[in-house]
């Protein structure tokens, strides 16, 4: 049962992935991250193929063997974190603007603090 969930767990993640490839906003590579993870768990067959591929398999690795994130990641994060707060000062009241740039503040110093590779 558990395994179904993962194998099920893991098939969400990349299809949050692949709408974040097109959507500006959403990410892609933590969700495929997520999806290596999940078919750790479930099937060993969809994660080499996940190792393998040529785009995501490298910062899936990085990721697990050093929790890096390559710098050209982190300024696109960074970058989604501004946006966000940009929309949130133009669109929302306050003190409900204030919620998007904590979670900017607070996200983006973690991420600017992982190593990078």
């Amino acid at each position: 049962m558990r395994r179904h969930l993962y194998l099920i767990a893991g098939f969400l993640s990349i299809g949050l992935g692949t709408i974040g490839a097109f959507l500006p906003l959403l990410p892609t590579v933590p969700f495929m991250i997520l999806a290596a993870f999940c078919f750790a768990r479930s099937s060993p067959r969809l994660e080499a193929k996940l190792l393998d591929h040529k785009h995501f398999g490298p910062h899936i690795r990085r990721w697990r063997e050093h929790g890096a994130i390559s710098r050209r990641g982190k300024k696109a994060a960074l970058g989604a974190f501004a946006f966000s707060v940009l929309l949130a000062l133009i669109f929302s009241p306050w003190p409900w603007f204030l919620v998007p740039v904590a979670a900017a503040l607070i996200g983006g110093s973690w991420i600017w603090t992982r190593p990078e590779g």
